[in-house]
């Protein structure tokens, strides 16, 4: 059955000249027309006549964790499978209610919720995952503190990520994370705030060590997303082929030339920083946890104004974890400190479409893109906080199927 939207305000997540009074068509989940004219009915279809309301692409969150029941990690993996699949059912459904039509995960996402999401199970957006993220050992990754004494050496591997070291075994383990389904591959290549053992500044992972899992990555054309928040690590990553640098919390100019020359995009991730520095004591963090918040909270807005005034490609992600996952549309409100509302909403659409590898099918509204799209009561480039409000939200649709539409009736 064909949809039409007539007589709105269409924002086509590039341009920021509004289409106003025009018109969409929908068939099949797919965009068919769009013009700047009334459109001939469809048989059997549905006219939905707008009244001026903005209508734009669904938002894509590149940075999401659709197994981040805890706000530390750790404890997930003492979470049962079945109890985990329950939680993850709750995580995806929220973040659809909230406008974004697809997630990008980036550690744990997995083909048992892939298959339910496409059978119907679950109804929320489009999943792109990668599998067990990867770590060396004693990396991000691994969240075995010290006091964990194996009887053994044995490699850690858990609900969201696994330990490889060197380059024959990360070879092999890229390649099963591709056998199960993975749409991309994600490494930890700096310390984090979220681990007991490292700190920032630590380097993790060899050059071999990533340029295998970039390597494998291309054969399937697909990429690797980097867990990077240091120069350094930046830096290693795009010269050897990382296609995604995530965080960049602590990134200088030269690390923003890499990114530029080499094609690349920043994922920077301010939601879960805001989140942990406001919230952090009180959600059971260890105090090194909170020091290291710290510690990348003082420079992630700098590092995002390098980002924006070197020219990068900046995608949009939140990195939100357990009860911290409603922050997940206070990312607009935090990048107005350096980004022009534009540029934020390029970044959660259009930007973030090209860098998951499905320019203009998804990010826009344009003939051909799958019928992903939100209609707002308001104007984004106006008040690009608008999304924290689920009223100013009065339609959702996701492959052209109604999640939300306050307007029938």
């Amino acid at each position: 059955m064909a949809t039409i939207f007539e007589n709105c305000t269409i924002f086509d997540g590039r341009s920021e000249e509004l289409l106003e009074g025009g018109s969409i068509l929908i068939e099949d989940g797919i965009i068919r027309e769009v013009s700047d004219r009334p459109i001939a009915a469809a048989i059997g279809g549905d006219r939905i006549d707008l009244g001026g309301r903005t209508l734009m692409p669904g938002l894509i969150d590149a940075h999401f964790h659709c197994y981040g029941i805890e706000p530390n990690p750790a404890r997930i993996d003492a979470i049962a499978p079945g109890l985990r699949a329950l939680h993850a059912r709750r995580i995806m459904e929220g973040a659809l209610q909230r406008g974004f039509t697809t997630v990008r995960d980036a550690a744990g996402g997995d083909h048992v919720l892939a298959a339910a999401l496409a059978g119907g199970l679950i109804d929320g957006p489009r999943l792109l995952y990668p599998g067990l993220a990867i770590s060396q050992t004693g990396g991000h990754g691994d969240p075995r503190g010290p006091d964990h004494a194996p009887l053994c050496a044995c490699a850690y591997c858990g609900a969201l990520s696994v330990v490889a070291d060197g380059p024959e075994e990360m070879r092999k383990i890229v390649r099963e994370q591709f056998r199960q389904g993975a749409h991309h591959i994600k490494l930890f290549v700096s310390g984090g705030v979220l681990s007991p053992g490292d700190p920032i500044w630590m380097n993790q992972l060899n050059d071999a060590e990533i340029a295998v899992a970039v390597e494998e990555a291309k054969t399937r054309r697909s990429y690797v997303m980097a867990h990077a928040h240091t120069n350094e690590a930046a830096l290693r990553c795009v010269e050897l082929g990382v296609r995604s640098i995530e965080h960049a919390t602590m990134i200088e100019d030269d690390g923003v030339a890499a990114i530029v020359r080499n094609n690349g995009f920043a994922v920077p991730t301010l939601a879960i920083i805001d989140a942990l520095r406001t919230l952090g004591p009180g959600l059971g963090l260890a105090a090194p946890m909170v020091d290291k918040v710290r510690e990348v909270a003082d420079q992630a807005y700098l590092a995002l104004d390098r980002l924006v005034q070197g020219g990068a490609r900046i995608g949009f992600g939140t990195d939100l974890l357990g009860g911290l996952m409603d922050r997940q549309t206070r990312e607009f409100r935090l990048r107005r400190e350096v980004c022009k509302p534009i540029d934020i909403l390029r970044s959660a659409t259009s930007v973030n479409a090209d860098l998951i590898q499905m320019t203009g099918k998804l990010g826009v509204i344009a003939p051909g893109a799958l019928a992903d799209l939100l209609v707002l009561n308001g104007n984004p480039l106006d008040d690009v906080t608008l999304f924290e409000r689920p009223d100013a939200i009065p339609v959702i649709m996701k492959d052209g199927r109604f999640c939300r539409n306050a307007l029938a009736g």
